[in-house]
């Protein structure tokens, strides 16, 4: 088990990405501390990884409030005694549309909550971690940044100012024995993926067949799959990369 007896925070646990993180952290041996502004989801996922054996804890937390995210960070070491990792994985997605006509309010939040609250949670945690003497910090981030994809602007720029928080930290954290590295997702099968192909007329077998014939890797990513790249970050096997882009995308990136 790659995070055996190691605290790992873990912002905006959803349905999807989150909840997979938090499931995959657990079956590693780490005490997980979970984070979203609903309670009664991750109430549901603490008592689930607690009745499996695991150790959790869960803690309602909007990130674009700093004295929620400071508690946050003092609920953490008070249930565990220590924060060994931190995910950031909470995002909001602004409505679909082409810049040029997109909500400004909606892009404002959307970089308030993924880059911003990824600022205010890291601020939360780094006195720990330096206390600690490390400790290591991944930034859950997206395909789009790299390659855009028309209509989700605002998101994508919220993920890139992440992406810049990610390079900013692992520099600035020098010689402190906390890593700051980001993941970047692209499609990912899932409980949020497959409620969007339900909405389709047909179901969405033709969208997720052309998707799935797209992606290098010939399917489009489990969520429960993608996060192992994130607990490789965190963990020790992870030591010598700080300030790091990964794709984690079934090669999607690559393809033409």
């Amino acid at each position: 088990m790659i995070l055996k007896d190691k605290v790992v925070v873990v912002t905006g646990v959803g349905p999807g990405m989150g909840q997979a993180l938090c499931r995959g952290a657990a079956a590693e041996g780490a005490k997980v501390v979970i984070s979203a502004r609903s309670a009664d989801v991750i109430g549901a996922l603490r008592d689930e990884i607690s009745a499996a054996g695991g150790a959790a804890v869960a803690v309602p937390t909007d990130v674009t409030d700093t004295d929620q995210c400071r508690r946050l960070a003092d609920e953490a070491v008070r249930a565990f005694g220590r924060i060994d990792g931190l995910i950031h994985s909470a995002y909001y997605h602004p409505d679909w549309a082409p810049l040029e006509r997109c909500d400004i309010g909606q892009v404002s939040r959307a970089l308030d909550v993924i880059a911003v609250g990824g600022l205010r949670i890291a601020q939360a945690v780094i006195p720990v971690m330096r206390r600690q003497g490390g400790g290591s910090i991944v930034n859950v981030s997206t395909m789009a940044t790299r390659r855009p994809f028309p209509g989700e602007g605002g998101y994508a720029m919220g993920k890139a100012a992440l992406g810049q928080l990610t390079r900013q930290l692992a520099v600035e954290l020098a010689g402190t024995g906390i890593r700051v590295n980001t993941a970047l997702m692209g499609w990912m099968d899932g409980v949020p993926l497959q409620g969007y192909f339900d909405s389709l007329e047909d179901g969405g077998t033709a969208l997720r067949a052309e998707t799935a014939a797209r992606i290098p890797v010939g399917r489009i990513p489990p969520d429960r799959d993608c996060a192992k790249s994130v607990l490789f970050l965190l963990s020790d096997h992870a030591s010598e990369i700080s300030g790091a882009s990964l794709d984690v995308n079934g090669g999607d990136w690559v393809a033409p």
